[in-house]
């Protein structure tokens, strides 16, 4: 007599990407304002730097997945 079912999760995808940029845009502003926009801009490359290498990263150990035969 168990009436309740177990539904799907919800998809807080884009709602994670937003609140990203949201944060990542606040944080730059407010160290823009104590320390300049050098710092704020260094910050930024240094950010972009650590995302491309993750891709580069992911798509390494996605190929050495296939290697092994095992999928990823």
């Amino acid at each position: 007599m168990d009436d309740h079912t177990t539904g799907t999760a919800p998809n807080y995808t884009k709602a994670c990407i937003v609140m990203f940029g949201v944060n990542i845009t606040w944080i730059l502003v407010a160290i823009w304002a104590i320390w300049g926009l050098i710092a704020a801009m260094l910050l930024g490359l240094g950010v972009n730097h650590l995302i491309e290498r993750g891709r580069i990263w992911a798509a390494q150990r996605q190929e050495a997945s296939i290697r092994r035969g095992k999928p990823f």
